[in-house]
């Protein structure tokens, strides 16, 4: 049986204290033959590091999507949750535009079993040890945070063209990866996600990712204006058409971004983020908390505090070890 979640307040778990899943989604794993039949083929492997992204894994079925859609409600239309102080950052809509409306959440795992359990997904972690291994070797896998992005019907903002690790640059090296699981069917029309094939090795300054030009995601094509002449060229975005439950797996470099929503259903998608085993902290700064578009925590509760000295080891209580390789070795 998991443990039990320490309390952030009376009655309220902090789900970030139990690293290990509560079995709220999906049944414990129970043998190597079973992570052995969870692995990526070769193919996927390959297609990963040439295009910088793998589309169209399936990973929750459409029950378990409607269930996590049932703990999604917490963060849309002014609904609260009790524990809603734990998040990292809360914006009801980051775009600050009522005519496009991008709702963005950062540490919800915290907050219900369904999120949590979703960080340490069998399908999940066991992709993300091969791909942020060398040529496919089973690694250690860290969960580093979580993010929730939900454009509504007919006014859905936009998420503008971008590399992850231009916003994680506190940790260090670059080990990162992104799944972005689709719990409404993405197509062109509302705003689903687009990748642009090899961006993954655009760097700066000897490997360092683009500049953040956009900390709101609003300006969605300024990203063309930093880029070289061979990179405006190779600019060819792929739409990923996710179905509801399955995801797309990218590299921390590969440029992506999303239009807005302008059809007449929802598009809701719940992101995690990971990092190989050994990254460390490079700067003094707190790991994730950051400012908010709505007021909803107190920076200086120790509780919600996530400092790594510089130099040290990401682990503790924010960041489980999610995949060991010994349990496939």
């Amino acid at each position: 049986m998991p443990s039990q979640a320490t309390e952030y307040t009376p009655g309220v778990p902090d789900w970030s204290t139990v690293h290990e899943p509560t079995g709220e989604l999906f049944p414990p794993i129970q043998s190597k033959d079973e992570w052995e039949r969870l692995k990526l083929t070769d193919e996927q492997v390959n297609t990963f590091h040439e295009q910088g992204f793998l589309l169209n894994v399936p990973v929750l079925t459409e029950e378990q999507c409607d269930k996590i859609l049932d703990d999604y409600k917490y963060f849309m239309g002014g609904s609260h949750h009790p524990g809603k102080n734990m998040l990292y950052e809360y914006h009801s809509n980051q775009a600050e535009d009522p005519d496009n409306v991008l709702v963005h959440v950062l540490g919800h795992w915290r907050l219900t079993k369904l999120f949590h359990d979703l960080a340490f997904h069998p399908k999940i972690v066991r992709a993300a040890s091969q791909l942020l291994g060398d040529k496919g070797e089973n690694v250690g896998v860290r969960f580093w945070h979580d993010q929730l992005f939900a454009k509504p019907a007919k006014h859905g903002g936009v998420v503008a063209w971008h590399q992850d690790y231009s916003y994680w640059t506190r940790t260090a090296p670059m080990s990162h990866l992104t799944v972005h699981v689709a719990l409404d069917d993405q197509v062109e029309d509302n705003g689903g996600l687009k990748y642009i094939p090899g961006s993954h090795r655009w760097t700066r300054n000897g490997g360092k990712p683009l500049p953040v030009l956009d900390f709101n995601f609003k300006d969605m094509e300024g990203i063309k204006t930093i880029l070289t002449d061979e990179e405006n060229a190779q600019f060819k975005p792929v739409m990923g058409l996710l179905k509801k439950g399955e995801c797309s797996i990218h590299h921390a470099l590969s440029v992506h971004g999303s239009y807005g929503n302008k059809s007449d259903r929802p598009r809701r998608a719940a992101v995690v983020n990971y990092f190989k085993d050994g990254v460390q902290s490079v700067s003094e700064e707190e790991m994730l908390f950051s400012h908010t578009s709505d007021e909803t925590a107190h920076v200086n509760d120790p509780r919600r505090r996530c400092h790594v000295p510089k130099g040290s080891k990401m682990e503790g209580q924010f960041f489980p070890l999610v995949f060991d390789p010994a349990w496939v070795n």
